[in-house]
């Protein structure tokens, strides 16, 4: 059995025990299915033993199958668990299983192959597969179909999400709730069970329920699925494989339901949503932080400005229980600041995702004040306001002077130089950029911006408080832009070089959002604010070389007072009350009258020259950014476009796409840019070039 699987008879129960931190992952290389399965060989042997007691050590029972083995070779001389749980149906001694903490894909796999289930408090559960571009491969989705009903757990495949141990008791998911230690209760569960005249009850002789016929529900579960999840193949081959369950015999159903797994983690799509899996779990580690570093407590924090940022900044410290102030120089905008949070909480209430009494919860958290005097108490202060270094200076000089000893004071920057900002302190220690994306208290990305000056301590309270917002945060550097909006820069710029040669905002929004966007560069820019861009790009004219190739287009359609959905009109006209951006023939003739005055002939543009060129150019300033160091790892920017940018995670991120298609390609598609449209502009990062020479990739 090994060290990592503990076999012990206690009275007559066989008690198997998993025993692989930190998750008691099914790892077959290291033997665990096949520690299970000689544990289950000899107690089927041993006349003593009435019945097995699976169990993990630790926290959680197992929290699935080691995801770093899949796509490799199996070691052929060990089970798989669908060996042992293919093993397990012909049993004739009762399996029992007691489930705690998250048990999770293959691990929830396990404990449907055996025939009760007792789950213990905070117990969750769920088959999220689909979430790294595969389904349940171990009998998944034939088993959970027979145990909750065919409609339920359709759902609960497809959106991947968990679900506590009360609801699984609700749907027949589990027999029994526990309390107290585990290992006892279930056993006195067993003992009753036992006695009862409980045998072996084997899932797989159960029939799927389903209310309706099933011709009529797979088809509309078809279309649900392609609907809302057009790129990955995952869903429909849930749907598939559920089918399968309700119209073929139990052993058909495992073997096809094999055969759609095997040939899902062969697809691009589940590579990029294995790579995005492991990225994000890395972009947590700091190289040069060292881990016994300790992250200050957070008691109370304050946010200086209660517009957009400042308020949603605001939800997010009173979402995770922190108690917070919102400071505003002016009462009226400080109310209506104050509103703008009710309503928006009101709003989630009146969808069904909150509770009235946890948005008073909230809302009680969260005071105000138009007196910077108020930030004394707070642990970290926040400042939210207009994108301007001298009024960011001014606030933190006052900062300075009104914060504790030991405050963390952080700028929610979207693109200033944080060293600058802090320099107006006298603790540029206490200094870090925590850039939220809009709308704040929904977007998950978070940059932490580590400034020269930024300590250690303060760094680490900084990534640790993301996770405790809700966030993914990523260590970023100091430059303009970051690596979000740096990486953008050149993606837009390229986007209006595309009007100025031939293409109009629609053609280019359609191809991108094609790709998988979940927004093209222009429907993106209305919703932001048309004006935020115009800012920065006066504050960069100062030093913009003169000879540098650039598009007024922009520029035009913000001095006509068209900012975006906010005004009605900006790239796309908007009715009042909606949001569907219309196509403009006030803009059309915009754009070719620029053309014109650039003396550039308008031409036809394909599909495949507008995705590449946007592309390449985050691909190209990823690059640029990674020999910089401001981003620790190509990994950490797939990360931060996945999760701020609407890049399609089955894709991978930027980088991850550039090694996917090859960067010889991309270097090539350069060099055709630049000889063939006007576009002096296109060369190739020395690290883009350095790589695809050696036939290197970004994710190595």
């Amino acid at each position: 059995m090994g060290n990592l699987v503990d076999y012990q008879v206690q009275g007559t129960v066989g008690v198997i025990t998993l025993d692989n931190p930190p998750v008691n992952a099914l790892a077959v290389n290291k033997g665990v299915p096949q520690g299970i399965l000689d544990a289950i060989k000899q107690g089927e042997h041993d006349p003593h033993v009435k019945a097995f007691l699976l169990i993990g050590a630790g926290r959680n029972f197992c929290g699935g199958a080691d995801i770093s083995e899949f796509g490799k070779d199996y070691d052929p001389g060990k089970a798989t668990l669908p060996d042992l749980l293919a093993y397990m149906d012909t049993v004739t001694k009762p399996i029992f299983a007691a489930l705690s903490g998250p048990t999770m894909g293959g691990g929830l796999e396990l404990a449907m192959a055996c025939h009760y289930r007792c789950a213990a408090p905070g117990t969750q559960l769920a088959l999220p597969e689909v979430k790294l571009g595969i389904l349940p491969g171990a009998g998944g989705t034939q088993r959970l179909p027979r145990l909750i009903g065919v409609d339920r757990a359709l759902e609960m495949m497809v959106g991947g999400d968990p679900i506590g141990g009360e609801q699984s008791k609700e749907l027949g998911l589990v027999d029994e709730l526990v309390n107290g230690e585990l290992r006892q209760a279930a056993l006195s569960w067993i003992r009753r069970r036992l006695q009862d005249g409980a045998g072996v009850r084997r899932v797989s002789t159960l029939s799927p329920a389903l209310e309706q016929p099933a011709e009529a529900f797979f088809a509309g579960a078809r279309e649900r699925v392609a609907r809302t999840w057009r790129g990955y193949p995952a869903p429909l081959a849930i749907v598939n494989c559920v089918e399968a369950a309700v119209g073929m015999p139990f052993a058909k159903g495992i073997a096809f339901e094999r055969q759609q797994f095997l040939g899902l983690v062969r697809t691009p799509e589940s590579a990029s949503l294995r790579h995005l899996f492991f990225a994000e779990r890395q972009a947590a580690k700091i190289p040069d932080l060292p881990a016994e570093t300790p992250a200050l407590e957070i008691r109370k924090a304050a946010v200086i400005g209660a517009g957009t940022m400042g308020g949603g900044i605001t939800m997010c410290f009173a979402n995770a229980g922190i108690p917070v102030t919102v400071i505003e120089m002016a009462q009226p905008a400080l109310d209506k600041g104050l509103e703008t949070i009710r309503g928006n909480y009101a709003a989630t209430v009146s969808k069904g995702r909150l509770t009235q009494e946890k948005m008073d919860q909230r809302m009680a958290l969260i005071s105000s004040s138009t007196d910077f005097a108020a930030v004394k108490d707070a642990d970290i202060v926040v400042e939210a306001v207009f994108e301007d270094m001298a009024v960011k200076k001014e606030v933190f000089a006052t900062l300075d002077k009104t914060a504790k000893a030991g405050a963390i004071l952080a700028t929610n920057t979207s693109t200033l130089d944080v060293d600058e900002i802090a320099r107006s302190t006298g603790r540029p220690q206490s200094v870090l950029g925590l850039h939220f994306f809009s709308p704040a208290n929904v977007m998950r990305l978070l940059e932490v911006v580590r400034g020269a000056g930024t300590s250690h301590a303060v760094l680490a309270t900084g990534m640790k408080l993301g996770k405790r917002l809700g966030k993914v945060p990523v260590c970023v550097g100091v430059c303009d832009g970051f690596v979000g909006n740096r990486m953008i820069h050149p993606y837009l710029k390229e986007a209006g070089f595309l009007l100025e040669e031939g293409a109009l905002p629609q053609q280019v929004d359609a191809a991108i959002e094609a790709f998988g966007f979940a927004m093209g560069p222009f429907r993106m820019s209305d919703l932001a604010g048309l004006d935020v861009g115009w800012y920065i790009r006066r504050r960069q004219a100062a030093t913009r070389p003169p000879q540098e190739r650039y598009s007024k287009i922009a520029d035009t359609i913000c001095e006509r007072g068209r900012f975006g959905q906010k005004t009605g009109a900006g790239y796309y006209r908007y009715e009042k009350g909606k949001r569907d951006a219309l196509p403009d023939p006030d803009i059309e003739a915009l754009i070719v009258q620029a053309s014109r005055d650039a003396g550039i002939a308008r031409r036809q543009i394909s599909e495949r020259e507008i995705v590449e060129r946007l592309l390449y150019a985050l691909v190209n300033e990823g690059a640029r950014i990674l020999e910089e160091g401001i981003a620790q790892r190509a990994s950490d920017i797939d990360v931060i476009y996945a999760f701020g940018y609407g890049f399609p995670r089955y894709r991978g991120g930027p980088m991850f796409y550039a090694d996917t298609v090859g960067l010889e390609h991309v270097v090539s598609a350069i060099a055709h840019f630049r000889e063939g449209y006007r576009a002096e502009h296109w060369q190739p990062a020395p690290l883009l070039a350095k790589l695809a020479a050696e036939g290197g990739k970004f994710n190595g």
